[in-house]
């Protein structure tokens, strides 16, 4: 049996609905293995599901199977998919929530989820993680090929997200998103920096870059690099977005 199931959702934890997904794929596989990755992606941001899923899904073994719902056009003509990356599964919407792990793995098997014989009696329209999805997985679980579900796709859905405009002698750069640290994650990775020296402006203050938060005092701002490997602006016990706002000017200055 492949496994385990990873669960990532924006429904929550409030409601019914991740307990009852766990209960159709434990009723078809009673052994399997589940793990919660997060229900906590704001309702319908497919751009923070991908982005969540994308950072963390190698940490999980081979074999795993990952059931991502967020899926503000369930029920509509949107393709559902089921995709082998890397010796890994993932069944959910064909709404750009794949478009890392598609980066990562551009030869990845791609399928369109036609094959409705699983699913549930009387299913609805509006809950395909409860009654098309958690079947599938189950499926998946048991063995079943991928061929078996419906054709290829070589044409998926994939989100563009922020990237960094170079300049003549520096690049600036976009916030690729707000933790709830209120760190400001961007697209910069440690390899982007080049190993040279540089020096990182926000809104015309220069920071230090630093291993960890604790290298300033308490309430400094800082540049490093984040537990995800992107360059992060922080503030010490701080909030960077309260104190910068969402979207400041960063520059990288190469020096």
């Amino acid at each position: 049996m492949k496994g385990p199931v990873v669960l990532l959702t924006d429904f929550g934890l409030k409601d019914h609905y991740v307990g009852v997904m766990k209960g159709v794929i434990l009723s078809r596989v009673p052994q399997a293995l589940l793990v919660d990755l997060t229900h906590e992606v704001p309702p319908q941001d497919v751009k923070e599901g991908a982005y969540l899923l994308g950072v963390s899904y190698p940490y999980f073994p081979k074999g795993s199977v990952f059931l991502g719902v967020v899926d503000p056009g369930v029920g509509t003509l949107r393709r559902a998919l089921v995709v082998e990356a890397g010796g890994r599964f993932f069944v959910g919407p064909d709404n750009g929530l794949f478009t890392w792990i598609f980066r990562d793995h551009p030869s990845a098997e791609i399928r369109a989820l036609e094959e409705r014989r699983f699913l549930l009696p009387k299913a609805s329209a509006t809950f395909h993680g409860r009654d098309l999805f958690a079947p599938v997985v189950a499926e998946i679980l048991k063995g079943r090929p991928l061929s078996y579900f419906g054709p290829v796709v070589k044409d998926p859905v994939q989100l563009s997200f922020p990237e960094p405009e170079p300049f003549p002698g520096g690049l600036k750069v976009p916030v690729l998103r707000v933790d709830r640290f209120g760190n400001l994650i961007l697209p910069i990775r440690d390899k982007d920096l080049g190993g040279g020296p540089f020096q990182i402006v926000v809104e015309g203050e220069r920071l230090p870059f630093r291993k960890t938060y604790g290298e300033v005092p308490e309430g400094a701002s800082l540049a490093l690099i984040g537990s995800d490997g992107f360059l992060e602006i922080a503030v010490c016990q701080g909030s960077a977005a309260q104190r910068y706002g969402p979207e400041p000017e960063i520059l990288i200055l190469w020096s």
